[in-house]
């Protein structure tokens, strides 16, 4: 059973969400703060954190920094920070989903499930079907990338955008292509947060992120992985 903490200070909307949740199969613990939620992700190893962003003891964008330097946990953002310029800092820190409130439970539910099971695909043991372009080497089941002999980490929203690029290079992807690729869905109004999660992949394969040799921008259209 899936273990998600919640780190929220509206009591009311962590009953709900853990009522819902725990409906789907989950297992839920929570916190009302950032510092004393950090400290339960350190102690309790969740496999997803819901993570607000306005919260007493510790912001929730210093929380989700804590959390990037430590590990990959699948982290998706609940706010009600709506301003796209919010959302993208969020995502930049490495959050895989970032939903604004006021929400429908059931959507985070949904979402929740979609973000595990990208994890839980990307964690599956390998079986030898590895990607190469050039010195980049993208190992699909294991969830293992190699670039220029080093290995990088990345969250699961980026490795499958990546893998999702990779599997096809040359081909353009639209931002709501990609979108619907990694979440299953493309939600309207989110196409930009792709570019937050090709940002972080770009300063994680690339030597030069100004000057990207592996993902490509098509103007107007969206991105594309490079043939060699």
């Amino acid at each position: 059973m899936a273990k998600i903490l919640i780190i929220e200070d509206e009591p009311e909307l962590v009953r709900v969400l853990r009522s819902y949740l725990e409906r789907a199969g989950y297992a839920v613990i929570s916190s009302g703060r950032g510092d004393d939620g950090l400290q339960l992700w350190e102690r309790e190893k969740p496999d997803l954190v819901l993570l607000d962003l306005n919260l007493p003891g510790a912001d929730g964008l210093d929380v989700a920094r804590a959390i990037r330097k430590r590990a990959d946990t699948p982290l998706i953002m609940v706010t009600a920070r709506v301003e796209e310029a919010d959302r993208l800092v969020g995502l930049e820190l490495g959050a895989d989903d970032y939903i604004p409130k006021p929400f429908s439970p059931r959507e985070v539910v949904a979402r929740v499930r979609a973000v595990l099971r990208r994890a839980t695909k990307n964690g599956s043991a390998s079986t030898g079907m590895v990607l190469k372009i050039s010195d980049l080497e993208i190992d699909l089941d294991a969830h293992a990338v190699i670039c220029r002999g080093q290995k990088v980490d990345l969250t699961p929203t980026e490795f499958d955008l990546l893998a999702t690029m990779a599997r096809h290079p040359g081909r353009v992807f639209s931002r709501l292509q990609l979108l619907e690729a990694v979440q299953g869905v493309a939600y309207e109004g989110y196409e930009r947060t792709v570019d937050a999660h090709i940002k972080n992949l770009r300063s994680k394969i690339e030597a030069d992120a100004r000057h990207p040799r592996y993902i490509q921008t098509v103007f107007g259209v969206g991105y594309r992985m490079s043939k060699e």
